[in-house]
């Protein structure tokens, strides 16, 4: 297409929504001439589970459960008054803890308040939190907040020694975030946290927070020990679509953004994907049929997030998780092996233009792109502003980042590689509660497009229980060794001795991180030793 041709095609395929600021283009995306026209009637059925998910269908028959996350951003949805009024309570529960805390009328033991947040918690428990953290912060927030989030004990302690090195420990309020209590990367984080705080003299519990499942582990710890607060963690809510829970929001009101703004965008982007029941009006439902298209239906290309917003820098790690566990899946819901999912990766525009676009445009055509662009250079700014630097007369540095944008866009398409486009007239806590759920819904249409369960990750706890197997044989080969002091075992031999043959190298691999590490093992040569 010549440049009037695509600006016809932009005209035509634009799918905005204003009460939002969000527009979605996918004019850059080579379809057949009638792909549009018959998008609807392939829509139907991603429509009518739609509905019954909202409904209070069970969507997860793993763990015969419902889907509620949609409930959160409007109560009134829920299937069960019950429900509505829980979920209620929990937003009251939040909103009234952070103001007791942003008033010192909840305070540490010995400061006059709570200045900082460390959030311990992974996956959904992370990613979502981080994500919001990163994009609307400001020097304006009237906490600071930390992560922890992987048990590395070196990211653990540099951290935790970070904020005891700026004697930030006493002002510090800790939110320990797991559904069962029992994610091991989680509850290690919470003891390193534990013995930080005591190593300087501090009580955990009149520091720490939990957000988790009714009489969890973590539950019962916090109950016990008389932590600050518990907030819920609903077995409807799965960790990637938590953000408009406790979870989420938690961190959110306490950091000082407008959740409740962030709410209403993310209830009228899931409104206006509810009750247009179009592909030419419902942006969710086109960018679903758009991702069919471009990866043959079966995630044959991956997918580049190229935002060109430093405050969404973290946005493709979220997306990592919301879209390739809900997608990746090796069954389809008749029970035929599929292998279905679709990759996601990304940086940021412009950095992006210094990295990997050269393979992008001239390497190997494995992707379509899809570019954010925030016309309003100033987050969480009212426009107008007047005092723009002009880096080159007539130009500033937003309309360079524009113009990267564009030239970008232009050069992948000149090479044939298909591309949407989202366009935010800015960012605030309401273009980002729209986004996250423009993505949420269009995961749970393009699920149903390719005929998979999008709530369940049956190979996320494949890789647990694999853990645990692994620390079980370390556990058996430690206890072998101090049975045996002095003596040097081959790895071979150490497995063989444990009733674990097939189990070499992980007793290999186990023991020589101990050793490397001091952990009471030596290596000697081709074995190892306690000492």
């Amino acid at each position: 297409m010549n440049r009037s041709e695509l600006w016809s095609a932009y005209r035509t395929q634009l799918v905005s929504c204003p009460t939002l600021g969000l527009a979605l283009d996918t004019s850059r995306l080579p379809v057949p001439p009638d792909f549009w026209a018959k998008a609807d009637t392939r829509l139907a059925g991603a429509f009518g589970a739609m509905d019954a998910l909202e409904q209070g269908a069970i969507a997860n028959p793993d763990e015969n459960r419902m889907v509620g996350h949609y409930w959160l951003r409007n109560a009134a949805l829920a299937p069960r008054q019950e429900l509505s009024v829980t979920i209620q309570a929990a937003l009251a529960q939040i909103k009234s803890f952070t103001q007791a805390v942003h008033a010192g009328q909840t305070r540490p033991p010995t400061a006059a308040r709570f200045t900082g947040v460390l959030v311990i918690g992974i996956g959904g428990s992370a990613l979502g939190p981080q994500l919001i953290a990163d994009s609307l912060g400001s020097a304006e927030d009237k906490m600071t907040v930390h992560f922890l989030d992987n048990t590395d004990p070196d990211g653990l302690r540099r951290v935790l020694g970070g904020l005891a090195k700026a004697g930030k420990l006493p002002q510090t309020l800790t939110l320990v975030i797991s559904k069962s209590g029992g994610t091991p990367e989680t509850r290690n984080g919470m003891l390193e946290a534990k013995a930080a705080y005591e190593a300087s003299g501090l009580p955990f519990a009149r520091h720490a927070v939990a957000v988790t499942g009714e009489n969890s582990n973590l539950d019962q710890i916090a109950r016990k020990d008389g932590w600050l607060a518990r907030f819920p963690m609903w077995d409807w809510v799965g960790g990637r679509t938590s953000l408009c829970s406790a979870v989420g929001l938690l961190p959110m009101a306490l950091q000082g953004i407008d959740i409740d703004a962030f709410l209403a965008g993310a209830g009228e982007m899931d409104r206006i994907t509810r009750e247009n029941r179009s592909a030419g009006t419902n942006p969710a439902a086109r960018m679903a049929l758009a991702w069919h298209h471009a990866t043959g239906g079966c995630g044959n290309k991956d997918m580049v997030l190229l935002p060109y917003k430093d405050r969404l820098l973290l946005m493709s790690r979220y997306l990592q998780q919301l879209i390739m566990e809900s997608l990746g899946k090796r069954h389809d819901l008749d029970g035929k092996e599929v292998f279905q999912g679709l990759a996601v990766y990304g940086n940021k525009g412009s950095t992006d233009q210094h990295a990997y676009v050269q393979q992008l445009r001239d390497g190997v055509p494995n992707f379509f792109a899809t570019f954010i662009n925030v016309l309003q250079d100033d987050a969480l700014v009212p426009a107008p502003r007047f005092d723009a630097l002009e880096v080159e007369p007539g130009v500033t540095s937003g309309d360079f980042l524009t113009g990267f944008f564009l030239g970008t866009r232009e050069a992948l398409f000149e090479s044939g590689r298909a591309s949407l486009t989202i366009t935010l007239d800015r960012l605030d806590a309401m273009s980002i509660g729209a986004l996250v759920a423009l993505y949420e819904r269009t995961v749970g249409y393009y699920a149903t497009l390719v005929n998979i369960n999008a709530y369940h990750q049956p190979g996320v706890e494949a890789g647990k229980k694999a853990a645990n197997t692994v620390l079980d044989v370390l556990a058996k080969a430690m206890a072998h060794l101090r049975a045996n002091p002095g003596r040097s075992f081959t790895a071979d031999a150490l497995a063989a001795a444990i009733g674990s043959p097939d189990r070499a190298e992980t007793v290999h691999h186990t023991l020589a991180h101990r050793a490397a590490n001091g952990l009471g093992v030596t290596e000697t040569g081709d074995g190892f030793t306690a000492n």
